[in-house]
């Protein structure tokens, strides 16, 4: 069976079983490939990604990140790069980043990164296997997928077609968490990846007078839900205005903080210390 052909939302077969992986290219060799998720759009995805690639870069693995959200791209932007991803005349390349990151992004094959993507699902499915097949990915340890919002044709895809190892999960404090949470886990858990634990971005504020952390949406909340479904908390982002400003300056691997340090060891202790 090479394809799903109903509704996987309202199935329980398990369809991914039985669709066998794409394969890269003879000139790549990829360790680990984790998906970052959710179940809307908006949580912040596209950070995390960034910044858990690059503290596994920073703790001496080589790691890389596929850009799946196709209409939404915003990695490049994170990292500063402008530069176009060129071919060695079979396959693609990816950009690195200043600390050696490689990064393929739709942005990095358009000439005007304004430029809106208005293709259909299945083209857009077929751009991210592409990234997965005809890229030449180096001897990468950890590739980070920023995956797209929702539970649609391009997630799906990339549940059915990379090897994925497992999600982390991006969510954020409002009344909507805990039906975004169980939208991308219950997706995940039937196409059986499994869920390394979940983020939760604009957990707090900071004060900056006195230092105290502000609760905008309430507390409590994403512990009650990680309880519920058995989940790990990897990590609580805060709404930091220096961590916004070094994405905005595409800066963001000199950011300086350990809030997701956690997160990191967490998938290193799963997949590199067992």
């Amino acid at each position: 069976m090479a394809e799903c052909s109903h509704d996987c939302a309202n199935c329980s077969s398990k369809c991914s079983e039985g669709i066998p992986k794409e394969q890269l290219n003879p000139l790549s060799s990829v360790k680990h490939v984790i998906g970052v998720v959710s179940g809307k759009g908006g949580v912040g995805k596209s950070i995390v990604t960034s910044m858990l690639a690059v503290l596994m870069q920073r703790k001496g693995y080589k790691t890389a990140i596929l850009d799946a959200d196709i209409t939404g791209p915003s990695i490049p932007r994170n990292f500063g790069i402008k530069e176009r991803a060129m071919s060695n005349g079979e396959y693609l390349l990816p950009v690195p980043s200043k600390t050696g990151i490689d990064i393929m992004s739709v942005n990095l094959l358009l000439e005007d990164e304004t430029r809106p993507v208005v293709w259909r699902g299945p083209v857009i499915a077929g751009t991210v296997k592409q990234f997965w097949t005809d890229c030449v990915w180096n001897d990468v340890d950890y590739m980070f997928v920023d995956m797209p919002p929702g539970t649609g044709d391009v997630p799906l895809t990339v549940f059915q077609s990379l090897p994925i190892d497992g999600i982390v999960v991006v969510t954020t404090p409002q009344d909507l968490v805990s039906m975004i949470v169980e939208k991308a886990t219950k997706m995940a858990q039937m196409m059986n990846i499994p869920i390394i634990g979940i983020v939760e971005n604009m957990s707090y504020i900071i004060c900056p007078d006195c230092g105290k952390k502000i609760h905008i949406f309430g507390e409590e909340k994403i512990n009650k839900v990680a309880s519920k479904y058995g989940y790990e908390l990897l990590g609580n982002l805060p709404m930091d205005g220096k961590l916004a400003s070094l994405c905005d300056k595409g800066i963001i691997e000199l950011m300086e903080n350990d809030f997701l340090d956690k997160a990191v060891e967490t998938i290193e202790n799963k997949f590199d210390k067992k």
